[in-house]
């Protein structure tokens, strides 16, 4: 039989037939193979960790088949228990494979310590941005008699009178004593401030 007349035969077709179902079994077999292997299709959702402590988040990740790595501590966020998650990645609800690797940030135990600033014979305007800029909050506000109004004199904290350089736990509330924007003239002063009217005529 000449090659063009076996490339026209059915024993050719039945041939080729054939050898398209094996590549295809082939193929079918490889891809189911490879689903399986990576588990496509079995994805798990990463659990919410928020204000579970590092134990809990690991136990319940570890029910998953997920891992978990701490990745550091962060400043004390008080809507959260002390030593507890604030923060993850991948987040909530993210659809990961088995074995992933969850990272976790930790509240810390509590508020760091911050470095007064120097307010005294600053204007309120300009005190209160710095007192934010640090981590403090404004307290109290009260006045006594002084030429600058507005003029921060004094600064407390829970009844401590406090200096530039004290520290104090972040968050907290510092007191400010105000001038009144009035000059008081002690005894010895109003004396001189006297006008001599005896030579007036």
């Amino acid at each position: 039989m000449s090659f063009k007349n076996y490339i026209t035969s059915k024993v050719f077709f039945t041939q080729v037939l054939i050898a398209f179902g094996i590549v295809a079994l082939v193929a079918y077999a490889f891809f189911h193979w490879i689903t399986y292997a990576t588990n496509h299709g079995e994805e798990i959702a990463v659990p919410n960790l928020a204000k579970l402590s590092a134990e809990q988040a690991g136990e319940r990740l570890e029910a998953l088949n997920l891992d978990y790595i701490i990745l550091d501590t962060i400043d004390y966020n008080p809507d959260f228990p002390k030593l507890t998650v604030v923060d993850q990645e991948p987040k909530p609800g993210r659809k990961v494979k088995a074995g992933r690797k969850v990272y976790l940030k930790i509240n810390a135990e509590k508020f760091t310590m911050v470095v007064v600033p120097d307010l005294v014979e600053k204007t309120y305007r300009q005190a209160l941005p710095t007192l934010n800029a640090v981590g403090l909050q404004e307290g109290s506000i009260t006045y006594k008699p002084y030429l600058g109004k507005d003029m921060v004199l004094e600064m407390y904290s829970n009844g401590k009178k406090l200096k530039a350089g004290d520290k104090v736990l972040k968050s907290s509330k510092i007191d400010l004593v105000l001038g009144d924007g009035n000059v008081v003239f002690d005894d010895s002063e109003l004396d001189t401030l006297k006008v001599d009217t005896t030579d007036v005529k």
